[in-house]
């Protein structure tokens, strides 16, 4: 069995140095050789330097992809792939020495499926604020926090992997691409290009499992420990629902529906509101509501994004 490991990265050298480092203990099983593959998403740090200094303690390849934007990253990763699997993280990620291992034992136990995920934990850079650390798991969705379960167990619905700790089977990844209107690129925060994938592949009936021994830890840095961030976060989830999810109509106001107006505005003022008065546990949901809807109404009318593009 051949696996392809796959990082995108942009300007974040000093992370990456990190998640190289770690990726030498990983442990290897026997029958198993494997690629690394690290592609420089037009970054102007000191990315190449710090790839090229891994050159010969990891089966590394260095590619680059000149197109701003972690879609169009990951499709080159996608294109330059030889394993049989490929397993995908990101440049800010710690993984368990038994990460491989524990995939590769998911693969040979259930063949038949090509999608798999495992646990994404927080690193905070020091301690999070007393807010979040109160209402992180109403909130961990914006750290692509997950955590399905002790025991491996089927995958769909809700229960999806993130972007973060994925392996697919290069059958059907190769039959995909991800959709470069989607995912994360220079001033834009929209989401969704990897589960859009996801779950189309398993409303096609592909199977996909979860693997609780394939654990990473991802960097939380300060930061993100903000209420602006969970704003952006949660803003670019806005725009993503706008364009995946069929758009409801109503009566028009500036090229917006009356329904979407009402509730961008009063989620607003209940947030602005409650944060003076009420518990994090509180205020936060009114956030989250408050920020998707003005994502929303960003995107309101956009043309609809189809997974696999």
């Amino acid at each position: 069995m051949k696996l392809s490991v796959a990082i995108c990265t942009w300007n974040r050298c000093d992370m990456l140095r990190q998640t190289l480092e770690r990726m030498i203990q990983l442990e290897v099983p026997p029958e198993v050789s494997w690629e690394l593959l690290v592609v420089n998403n037009n970054s102007s740090d000191g990315t190449d330097g710090v790839v090229a200094a891994f050159d010969g303690a990891l089966p590394l390849r260095a590619l680059t992809e000149p197109t701003p934007g972690k879609s169009h990253a990951l499709n080159r990763a996608v294109a330059a792939a030889t394993g049989d699997y490929i397993l995908f993280t990101d440049d800010d990620v710690l993984v368990d020495p038994r990460w491989l291992a524990a995939y590769v034992e998911a693969f040979r136990r259930w063949p038949d499926a090509a999608v798999f995920g495992g646990p994404i934990e927080p690193w905070f850079a020091g301690d999070p604020p007393p807010w979040l650390a109160r209402t992180f798991h109403q909130v961990e969705y914006a750290f692509a926090a997950l955590d399905l379960g002790g025991e491996p167990r089927p995958l769909g619905g809700f229960d999806v992997p993130f972007g973060a700790n994925m392996a697919m089977r290069m059958k059907e990844q190769r039959e995909r691409r991800y959709d470069p209107r989607l995912g994360p690129r220079p001033e834009s925060g929209l989401r969704g290009e990897e589960i859009t994938l996801v779950k189309q592949l398993l409303a096609e009936g592909a199977h996909g499992w979860w693997v609780p021994g394939a654990r990473v830890k991802h960097y939380i840095p300060a930061a993100r420990q903000r209420v602006s961030y969970i704003r952006d976060w949660y803003h670019g989830w806005g725009e993503y629902l706008a364009r995946t999810s069929p758009a409801a109509g109503g009566t028009a106001l500036g090229g917006r529906p009356l329904w979407l107006w009402r509730e961008m505005l009063e989620s607003e003022c209940r947030f602005r509101l409650r944060r003076l008065v009420a518990r994090p546990e509180v205020w936060v949901e009114d956030l989250k509501a408050a920020a998707t809807a003005w994502g929303r109404f960003r995107a309101y009318g956009a043309p609809p994004h189809a997974a696999g593009a």
